[in-house]
C-alpha cells in the first residue's frame, strides 16, 4: 500500500479514533480486537440471491466497507486496497443434534477471530445454517461504524427502496456538534470535562471478575425476556428512573448483581463508561462511522446496598451532567485524544489518575429495533441479539435491547476470568433486579 493520499476514502472522525484506541487496548491484552457482532435468529433459510445482491449493493454505495485502516503520520484513514476483501460468507452444518452448538461455536470462532488491523475487514456477513437453525450475522470492527449504524445497514439489506440511506455524506456528526461552539466554549467544556473525569477517580472502581488470570477468548451468553416480563421492566423503569431512564436502570441492576455475586471485591465504587447516539430519533444517515459521545454511570458500594437509594443516584447523577453540559463535555477530549499516539489515548481512556482499571463493566442500550419482522430477504426475523469484545479488565461487557416486546441482554464476557457457569449465576440476579425481586422462568 502506497504513503500518498490518493488512495485514501476518509479519514477516521474522533469518536472513531476512540474506538480505534480501545482496539488497540483490547490487542494488546492478547484478544482480537474492537470486533462487534450483530446476530439476526431467522425463521427459515433466506432468499440467498437477493442477499448476496444487496450486499454487493451496499458495498458498492459504502465504498470503505471495501477499505483498509491505514496509518498516515499520527492520524489513521480508511484506504482502497489492492483487491475487495470478501464480504458474504456461508457456514452450513448437516448435523441437526448440533444446531445450537454449531451457531454458538461459529459466532465464537468469527469474533475471537485475531487479523492485523490493516488486513481485516471492516464488515462481514455470515449466514450459518443448520437443518434446523439460521443466523444471519455481521460483523464488525467498531471504528467502521456504532451500534446504531448497524441497525441502518440492517435496515439497508432489508429495503426495496435504499434511496432515504445514500443521501449525500456530510461532517461527521460528532464534528458538527464541536463546531457549534466557539474556541472559548471548548476549552471550558474541556476543563468541565477533566474535571468530571477528576471527580469519577475519586471513588477505586470495583472489578467485578477475577482479572488476574491472563485473557483468553470472548464468551457470550443470550438471554430473551418474554414479552411479559419486558413490560414488567419497563414499568419498574419508569417508575424507579423516569421515563428517559432506561438504560440507568438496566445499569443499576447489574450492578447490584455484582454486588450480590462478589460483595467483598475490592475497590469503593462500580463505574461503566456508556454512549449516547447523536443521530436524530429515527434518522436513516449516517450509515457508517462513530455518532456518539461517552458517559460514566458510578455509584459507591454502601448505595449500591440499597435498591432505592441507587435510582435516586443515578438519576441525580444524569440530571446533574445534563445540567451542567458534561454530556458534551468529552468531545473536545475526544477531539484532543485523536493526536496521541493509541497506547497513550488508550491509557487515559482506561486508567484512573492512581493507573487503576477505571470501569468496572462496560455497557450498551441500543434501545427498541424496529425492523420489521417480515423484511429480511426471504425470511422472517425470530430474534437478534449484540455483541462486542471488551478489554480485560474489565472482561464484561452488559448490551440490552427491545425486539418485538422482547428485552435481550447479552454478556460478553472474557474467560477465564468468568466461566459460563458464573454468568449464569449473574444472569439469575440480574433477572431478580430486573423484575424487582419476583423472577420467573424464561421462555
Amino acid at each position: 500500500m502506497s504513503d500518498s493520499k490518493e488512495d485514501i476514502i476518509q479519514a477516521l472522525n474522533i469518536a472513531d479514533s476512540f474506538t480505534l484506541a480501545m482496539d488497540e487496548e483490547i490487542r494488546q491484552d492478547g484478544l482480537a480486537g474492537s470486533l462487534c457482532g450483530f446476530a439476526l435468529e431467522l425463521e427459515q433459510y433466506p432468499d440467498i440471491e437477493t442477499l448476496q445482491n444487496r450486499i454487493s449493493q451496499f458495498s458498492q454505495h459504502f465504498p470503505v466497507a471495501l477499505a483498509s485502516l491505514q496509518q498516515r503520520g499520527k492520524r489513521f484513514y480508511w484506504c482502497k486496497r489492492n483487491a475487495p476483501p470478501q464480504l458474504f460468507f456461508q457456514h452450513d452444518n448437516s448435523e441437526t443434534q448440533n444446531a445450537v452448538s454449531f451457531q454458538k461455536d461459529t459466532i465464537n470462532r468469527l469474533i475471537n477471530d485475531r487479523q492485523d488491523r490493516e488486513t481485516i475487514a471492516p464488515i462481514e456477513f455470515h449466514l450459518i445454517h443448520s437443518p434446523v437453525q439460521t443466523c444471519f450475522f455481521i460483523r464488525w470492527i467498531h471504528p467502521f461504524c456504532d451500534a446504531r449504524g448497524i441497525d441502518l445497514i440492517l435496515k439497508y439489506l432489508c429495503a426495496d427502496d435504499t434511496t432515504p440511506f445514500e443521501q449525500p455524506s456530510s461532517k461527521p456528526l460528532v464534528n458538527q456538534q464541536l463546531d457549534k461552539y466557539p474556541w472559548w466554549k471548548k476549552i471550558i467544556l474541556l476543563l468541565k470535562g477533566k474535571r468530571y473525569i477528576a471527580s469519577i477517580d475519586k471513588l477505586e472502581s470495583i472489578q467485578a471478575l477475577n482479572s488476574t488470570q491472563p485473557p483468553e477468548r470472548l464468551n457470550h451468553s443470550i438471554q430473551h425476556l418474554t414479552v411479559e416480563q419486558t413490560k414488567q421492566v419497563l414499568k419498574l423503569a419508569r417508575s424507579s428512573v423516569g421515563l428517559t431512564g432506561t438504560s440507568l436502570y438496566y445499569i443499576a441492576c447489574l450492578m447490584r448483581a455484582l454486588d450480590k455475586m462478589n460483595p467483598n471485591n475490592k475497590g469503593e465504587a462500580y463505574c461503566s463508561p456508556y454512549a449516547f447516539n447523536l443521530r436524530k430519533q429515527r434518522a436513516l444517515t449516517p450509515v457508517t462511522a462513530n455518532h456518539v459521545c461517552a458517559l460514566f454511570s458510578q455509584a459507591p458500594r454502601d448505595i449500591v446496598k440499597d435498591r432505592e437509594k441507587l435510582f435516586a443516584h443515578l438519576k441525580q447523577q444524569n440530571k446533574e451532567v445534563i445540567r451542567q453540559q458534561l454530556d458534551y463535555a468529552f468531545l473536545p477530549l475526544m477531539w484532543a485524544g485523536s493526536w496521541l499516539s493509541l497506547d497513550e489515548y488508550g491509557k487515559i481512556l482506561r486508567l484512573s489518575s492512581a493507573g487503576k482499571e477505571r470501569s468496572s463493566f462496560w455497557f450498551s442500550d441500543v434501545g427498541i429495533l424496529d425492523i420489521p419482522k417480515q423484511s429480511f430477504p426471504g425470511s422472517e426475523i425470530s430474534s437478534l441479539f449484540h455483541l462486542c469484545q471488551v478489554t480485560s479488565p474489565p472482561g464484561l461487557a452488559f448490551l440490552c435491547c427491545i425486539y418485538q416486546g422482547q428485552l435481550t441482554l447479552s454478556y460478553n464476557f472474557v474467560e477465564p476470568l468468568a466461566s459460563s457457569e458464573q454468568i449464569e449465576r449473574l444472569h439469575q440476579l440480574v433477572l431478580t433486579e430486573l423484575l424487582g425481586g419476583n423472577a420467573t422462568s424464561l421462555s
